[in-house]
């Protein structure tokens, strides 16, 4: 099915939810915080959250940093 992550179409998995595919893509889910159609996801909902067609993802990285 086909998303859009941070302004660029991709296609992913039918049936992977959030908490997935922050994981294909090597991201630690405590160091981001991801909107969903314009809502902030919790974090403690991204196991939760399936991923639907057409859905538009932002995912902000935190960095550290002195």
């Amino acid at each position: 099915m086909k998303i859009k992550i941070n302004g660029e179409d991709k296609e992913i998995a039918t049936g992977l939810n959030l908490g997935g595919l922050l994981e294909q893509l090597q991201l630690r889910p405590a160091r981001v915080v991801v909107e969903r159609n314009r809502d902030i996801v919790p974090r403690d909902a991204y196991g939760a959250t399936m991923l639907a067609e057409g859905d538009i993802l932002e995912i902000v990285h935190f960095v550290g940093g002195g």
